[in-house]
């Protein structure tokens, strides 16, 4: 059970409403799959061989009951457990025997449901491989860059993990095992979807991925303990406007994390793939900081190492939110920026 469902008590008739929901074997078994992936409709109903309709209506009652949630991408809805009502969701398919043969047929059917996104992922990717590999070869190598992140954020804790900005997942892949709970937001569905696919290769059951403008994310305010947008400000019109945005989601005493390119003469990555900014002068990413209203913004350049001569610096910078930390497990605030 998580920190925050552990410390969060419900009324009597909020525990009775969720127990009358749960005690139903299709909705049961809805449970012990949203346990284990975030769900489409279309995907529950090939899963357990009932209707859309009577599907529909049994995740309805779910959500009602405080059970599941419903976060909506494009013409598609996903289905996952409650960050709340899910920590008792969850207790519950705890007690389940999973070699049960109902329960064990559902989760092959999930593993087919799961190998078909995998293939849709891998045909997006396959299709826009040869963008994401020319924008590779010109910075420093993925792996300095990661240990640099991984480097800055040191050994403090963050319970309430924030990627703005996914992607492909790869930020959610390498911080979500320190987190107990993580969201990844991202306007592009197509990248959602190879967000997804990433996410349930790594056995990830922490995470949530929402569809969303950067500049006004779907996500609690005074939520999140860590804040990462990683390789994303250089897209933007506005970059001081995203991070007060950003900054609206921290937790007191929170931090956040930026990771960009810096200053550079590359103009064809306007041209050809769409960036609006060429990378960030020095002092630029803590100014935008200072204004949000963040303290003890710092930077670490990762720069070019032998062998990588002509290559771009990447720029990794990090920034505290100066409210006292009262609790850091306390439940965030349900207010949407």
């Amino acid at each position: 059970m998580s920190q925050l469902g552990a410390a969060s008590p419900v009324s009597f008739q909020t525990l009775v409403a969720a127990l009358e929901a749960a005690g139903e074997p299709t909705r049961l078994r809805m449970l012990a799959l949203l346990a284990e992936a975030e769900l489409t409709v279309s995907e529950l109903v090939a899963i357990l061989g009932q209707s859309q309709p009577r599907v529909s209506r049994h995740l309805k009652l779910l959500v009602e009951a405080g059970l599941a949630t419903r976060s909506r991408e494009g013409a598609w809805a996903f289905f996952r457990l409650a960050e709340d009502g899910g920590a008792l969701a969850r207790d519950i398919v705890a007690r389940l025997d999973l070699g049960d043969a109902v329960l064990a047929a559902d989760r092959q059917r999930l593993e087919m449901a799961r190998e078909a996104r995998r293939k849709q992922a891998e045909a997006y990717f396959a299709e826009q491989a040869g963008d994401w590999d020319q924008i590779r070869k010109l910075h420093v190598s993925e792996a300095r860059v990661e240990a640099a992140i991984l480097a800055v954020l040191g050994d403090r804790p963050f319970y309430n993990l924030l990627d703005l900005g996914t992607g492909t997942g790869r930020m959610l892949e390498l911080l979500a095992p320190r987190a107990g709970r993580a969201v990844g937001v991202d306007q592009s569905a197509a990248m959602l979807a190879l967000a997804r696919s990433r996410v349930d290769e790594a056995g990830l059951r922490n995470v949530a991925l929402r569809q969303g403008d950067i500049y006004a994310p779907p996500v609690e305010r005074n939520g999140y303990d860590l804040v990462v947008i990683h390789q994303v400000l250089h897209f933007l019109d506005d970059p001081a406007r995203a991070l007060k945005q950003a900054t609206l989601a921290l937790s007191p005493g929170g931090r956040i994390v930026v990771v960009d390119f810096d200053a550079h003469a590359q103009d064809f990555l306007r041209t050809d793939f769409a960036h609006r900014r060429l990378g960030f002068a020095p002092g630029e990413i803590e100014g935008y900081l200072a204004e949000a209203g963040l303290v003890r913004a710092r930077a670490e350049r990762v720069v070019p190492a032998s062998g990588e001569a002509g290559k771009l610096t990447v720029m990794v910078w990090q920034a505290d939110d100066p409210r006292q930390i009262v609790d850091p497990f306390q439940k965030s605030d349900v207010e949407f920026a």
